[in-house]
C-alpha cells in the first residue's frame, strides 16, 4: 500500500514536470553528526537531501533524510523518512497540495508510518528576506506498531506551517511544523535550523529537531529530540 501511494506521488510530481514553462531546480544537501536523546540516547552521523521544482503554476518537492549510529558491537540509532509534495497554484498566494510521508525509526514506538494528504495553501508573505506559510487538509494514515506487530490505519488531518527568514546576506533561519492527528495517534514534528552560507554553495547548518507521538506503549519515551551539525551544499 505504502509503495503504491509513493508511486502516485511520483506520477503526478512528473506530470506537473513535463507540463511547467520556465521552471526552476533547487537541490540541498546536508551530512554531519546528530545528537539523540529520548527512545535513543546516542552520537550518529544524519544525511539529508532535499530537491525542489518551481514553474509558473506547479511546485513539486522530494526529500530524503536519514540517522544512523552504532557502537562498534550494535546499532545505537536507525531513522529514515522520505516525503513529496506537489503544489498546484490556483492565486497569487493560494494553492492545492497532495502530500506523502514515510517514516521508518527502529527505536520509536512504530516501525514505521505512512501518511498522504491533500487540501490547501496560503502563503501570507513570500519576499526575499521572508516567507510564512500554512496548510493543512485531510488524509490517510497506515502505520504498523513496534510492540506487538499490530498495525493502525485511519483518517487524520494533517498541517503545515513554514517560515524562513533571512537575517543577514550570510545567516538564515528556518523553520517547519508538522502535525498529523488521527484517532490512534497525533505526530508532531519540528525542525528548526540556522543556516549560514561560507563561501558559494557552502553552508553550515545547525539543527534542532523534535518528534511527538501522543500514544505510546508503557516504557516507551513520547518526545524524541536530534540534535545536528553538519555541512551543507545548496544549489540554486
Amino acid at each position: 500500500m505504502t509503495r503504491n501511494w509513493m508511486i502516485g506521488l511520483l506520477a503526478i510530481a512528473a506530470a506537473g514536470v513535463s507540463s511547467g514553462a520556465h521552471a526552476d531546480w533547487t537541490n540541498k544537501a546536508e551530512v554531519g553528526a546528530s545528537f539523540a536523546s529520548g527512545n535513543s540516547e546516542n552520537e550518529s552521523v544524519n544525511g539529508a537531501f532535499v530537491t525542489k521544482y518551481a514553474a509558473e503554476k506547479w511546485g513539486h518537492e522530494l526529500g530524503l533524510a536519514g540517522n544512523y549510529g552504532s557502537d562498534g558491537n550494535e546499532t545505537t540509532a536507525q531513522r529514515w523518512e522520505f516525503r513529496g509534495q506537489t503544489n498546484y497554484k490556483f492565486a497569487a498566494k493560494a494553492y492545492a497540495f497532495g502530500a506523502a510521508r514515510y517514516e521508518d525509526d527502529r527505536f520509536s514506538a512504530y516501525d514505521y508510518q505512512a501518511t498522504m494528504a491533500g487540501g490547501l495553501g496560503y502563503r501570507f508573505v513570500d519576499t526575499d528576506k521572508t516567507k510564512f506559510w500554512v496548510q493543512g487538509g485531510p488524509g490517510y494514515r497506515y502505520a504498523k506498531v513496534n510492540e506487538t506487530g499490530e498495525t493502525e490505519d485511519g483518517l487524520i488531518f494533517r498541517g503545515d506551517v513554514g517560515f524562513d527568514y533571512q537575517i543577514t546576506e550570510t545567516t538564515k533561519i528556518v523553520d517547519r511544523f508538522l502535525v498529523e492527528t488521527g484517532s490512534d495517534n497525533t505526530y508532531l514534528q519540528n525542525d528548526l535550523g540556522l543556516e549560514v552560507t561560507i563561501a558559494g554553495a557552502l553552508g553550515l547548518r545547525v539543527g534542532y529537531q523534535v518528534r511527538h507521538n501522543t500514544d505510546v506503549p508503557d516504557g516507551v519515551e513520547k518526545t524524541d529530540t536530534l540534535t545536528t551539525v553538519g555541512l551543507l551544499y545548496e544549489t540554486k
